[in-house]
């Protein structure tokens, strides 16, 4: 009997299995947005256990974890490493259907060369054999990447971040890049409690008076400058509630110094207030060649109980489902009616908002200058990046757009041995590929296709994040 994970995995059709052997599997990984930590690649880390690795931050397993009536302690509290791993082989094998059940084998399989499936009778044979493996400097941090052929991560960072780890990187050879995303949300949250405090930071780090808002704009250009001086090529921005309305620079600059005094501010004038600094940095970007990415869509914190007990990110976000199409369009063209539009990548976290992306990625990809793909609609992300939600999100650009220009797959991990899902987002894709061609949707022109593949896998992300 063949394993589970075995050389048809996902494909169903000969032309599917063609793309994926003759070129998907061999194209090497740009992984442009995750939350991986520069220090422990610096350092090269070796893990103690496959608990450590498989368990420690990583969100989806514990959500699927509190879904199977697993007690905190053997999630994200000081229960023993074995019996953690234990009730996750419990929780795995109850996972039919959810994409944790494919990642975990995917990731069993290409690490540890393991073909059983994980369940609670396999537990002990599979923990023995992964621990052995964790334990030898052949299964370091780096080497991790280098199993997957990982060439480029890009971390998140925040403005004020000294970037110490990704500046000894750069003056280390080695076979990949890890480089700094800049994420200036905490600069946009004008509502938030820790907003003047945080301001009052960027303005020492960077040495500037940040007592206006041109002060705080000088200051981020600034830490802009140094983090592409480190390697920077992309930014990132995560927006969950109104983030656009018009303003000019003197309706902004009050709200901004009205803040700072510590009054609170309504939503709109926070929506006018992020619109602005949003416009004003995308021109920033366009200016310096840098890729905006917008996420779009998180319920953040939902459980007051347990965000008072773990804090955040620990499991207890969601998708939201406001509308927001218009304040999109006139962020976007706040910036092209300029010239000034960066490239820039929409991720929508609500399956609602998917159409509407793809069609909106259509409105602004007019350039003088022959980029291929200026907009993207981005890959499924977070709640979206299981095979259904990958389906969805590229019937939906192959509707509207090109997948053809599509820049492909990011990990948004945690965890060094997640890269596997680069594979499981090219079996799927060519799949769909396969299944277009042998229903007779697209002529069989290999030659074409398997350019077309690889470009998906790699080459469209190497050219437009310019790599």
């Amino acid at each position: 009997m063949k394993p589970f994970i075995n050389d048809d995995f996902l494909l169903q059709t000969n032309t599917a299995r063609e793309l994926f052997s003759g070129h998907a599997r061999k194209m090497p990984i740009i992984d442009f947005h995750n939350h991986l930590n520069p220090q422990e690649i610096y350092e090269d880390r070796c893990y103690d256990n496959i608990a450590q690795v498989w368990l420690g931050g990583d969100h989806y397993k514990w959500r699927a974890m509190r879904a199977n009536g697993i007690p905190e302690q053997l999630i994200t509290g000081d229960g023993q490493p074995y019996e953690k791993f234990l009730a996750w082989a419990d929780t795995v094998q109850n996972c039919i259907g959810n994409p944790l059940y494919h990642w975990t084998h995917l990731e069993l399989k290409r690490y540890f060369d393991i073909d059983e499936t994980l369940s609670p009778d396999t537990a002990k044979d599979i923990w023995d054999i992964c621990n052995r493996k964790l334990r030898s400097p052949q299964y370091s941090v780096r080497n991790l990447l280098n199993m997957q052929n990982v060439k480029v991560l890009c971390t998140t960072d925040d403005p004020v971040d000294d970037l110490i780890w990704h500046k000894k990187l750069v003056q280390e050879q080695s076979d990949f890049q890890v480089l700094p995303t800049f994420r200036p949300g905490n600069a946009l949250d004008i509502e938030k409690d820790y907003f003047p405090s945080y301001v009052a930071c960027l303005g020492s780090v960077s040495q500037s008076d940040v007592s206006s808002l041109d002060g705080l704009l000088e200051a981020l250009k600034k830490r802009l400058d140094f983090f592409i001086s480190v390697g920077c090529r992309v930014t990132d921005h995560s927006l969950e509630d109104s983030f656009y309305l018009p303003a000019s620079y003197e309706t902004a600059n009050g709200l901004y110094q009205k803040r700072l005094t510590g009054v609170a501010l309504s939503s709109e004038a926070a929506a006018m207030y992020r619109g602005f600094l949003l416009t004003e940095l995308g021109r920033e970007y366009a200016r310096r060649g840098l890729i905006m990415q917008l996420h779009i869509g998180a319920l953040r914190n939902n459980s007051s109980r347990m965000f008072e007990k773990m804090g955040a990110d620990t499991g207890f976000d969601s998708l939201n489902d406001f509308n927001y199409a218009p304040q999109l369009s006139a962020l976007l063209n706040a910036m092209d009616s300029t010239d000034e539009l960066p490239k820039t990548i929409l991720y929508y976290l609500n399956p609602k908002d998917v159409d509407m992306l793809a069609a909106m990625a259509g409105n602004y990809q007019g350039n003088s200058t022959g980029i291929r793909g200026k907009i993207q609609l981005g890959s499924a992300w977070w709640f979206c990046d299981h095979k259904r939600g990958m389906e969805r999100q590229m019937d939906a650009l192959s509707d509207v757009g090109l997948i053809s220009r599509f820049v492909g797959m990011l990990t948004d991990s945690r965890s060094f041995l997640s890269f596997p899902r680069h594979e499981y987002f090219r079996r799927i894709l060519c799949s769909k590929l396969g299944t277009w061609v042998e229903n007779g949707e697209y002529p069989k022109d290999m030659a074409y296709l398997g350019k077309l593949t690889e470009d998906i896998c790699y080459y469209n992300a190497k050219n437009y994040f310019n790599l």
